[in-house]
């Protein structure tokens, strides 16, 4: 296979769509969190707005603990110049401490785990199925740029910290992957094979026909993100999709729109969803996708291996 011929301005460009995509989709499926479909279409119609509110009584554009953890590991590899997990661990952590809105089960468990005994890596758990450590991989794919072998790496120390099961690994793995496939500007078929690839691995995640189901569990949500992804031909139409099964939306939207982001570009994201979020949240993460590019192998213009 030829090498790829890469723009470096347009894998920027799309690295800071997966990283802002992946904020507007926690945003607008906060709204819906833990709802079902059918009391969304009885109470909302079709849900589309960022609006705030949901369980959790948000301010419009209020991201939630799914956009919280990867800004700890992006602003964790950002002040060591790589990757260290112990800096990450440290990280989210210090972000258990200040008291988030809202955290899930599994990462309460681990982070406490960490902070207790300073272990980072927790045993192997039959209930850490869950899709925290997915939700996370945002910034872990895009340091890892080109790299297969360093997202494994990455991929799995992350996951760990808090989720120790293989059909998290699983999870993250692909979520990276795509999101590293998107923002190498390859094609939908090629997004679509990786998706193939995990299915026939792990038939438990064949989302076509899709089940139907959008809970926490990381098989639900991955059927959920993989079928709407694959399924819609915008990034906007795609979110709506997503948010619109209710369940654990935000999480489900917030990995939809890293996936999209990356694939459809910064120009697909809706500017009034944008407008929504905090400025200087958009600021931070544009600059640390930047930055996150910027040390991984293909910004340190290494020819990626895909």
């Amino acid at each position: 296979m030829p090498p790829l011929s890469l723009h470096l301005p347009d894998v920027r460009d799309r690295a800071r769509a997966a990283f802002l995509g992946a904020a507007v989709g926690d945003a607008l499926g906060a709204t819906v969190e833990f709802m079902t479909a059918s009391e969304i279409r009885a109470s909302l119609g079709v849900h589309r707005e960022i609006t705030g509110g949901g369980w959790l009584h948000l301010r419009p554009g209020t991201v939630t603990d799914d956009t919280e953890m990867s800004l700890c590991l992006a602003r964790a590899i950002d002040a060591a110049g790589s990757w260290s997990l112990r800096g990450a661990a440290d990280a989210l952590a210090r972000w258990l401490r200040s008291g988030p809105v809202d955290v899930g089960s599994t990462c309460r468990r681990g982070l406490r785990r960490y902070m207790l005994d300073g272990t980072l890596e927790g045993p192997p758990h039959d209930g850490d199925a869950g899709n925290g450590a997915a939700v996370r991989m945002p910034p872990v794919a895009l340091l890892s740029l080109g790299d297969p072998a360093m997202l494994r790496r990455v991929a799995l120390e992350q996951g760990h910290l808090t989720h120790h099961h293989p059909l998290s690994d699983a999870a993250c793995l692909l979520v990276g992957e795509l999101v590293q496939l998107g923002c190498l500007g390859l094609s939908l078929r090629r997004l679509g094979a990786a998706a193939a690839a995990l299915v026939s691995a792990e038939p438990r995640f064949r989302f076509a026909p899709y089940p139907g189901l959008a809970t926490g569990y990381v098989v639900d949500t991955l059927q959920t993100v993989l079928h709407f992804f694959f399924a819609t031909r915008s990034f906007e139409e795609c979110l709506i999709a997503v948010v619109n099964q209710g369940g654990d939306a935000d999480t489900t939207a917030a990995i939809a729109g890293a996936i999209a982001g990356a694939y459809h570009g910064p120009d697909a994201i809706p500017r009034r969803w944008l407008r929504r979020l905090d400025p200087g949240l958009v600021e931070e993460l544009g600059r640390l996708s930047t930055r996150l590019v910027e040390l991984s192998p293909v910004g340190r213009g290494e020819p990626p291996r895909v």
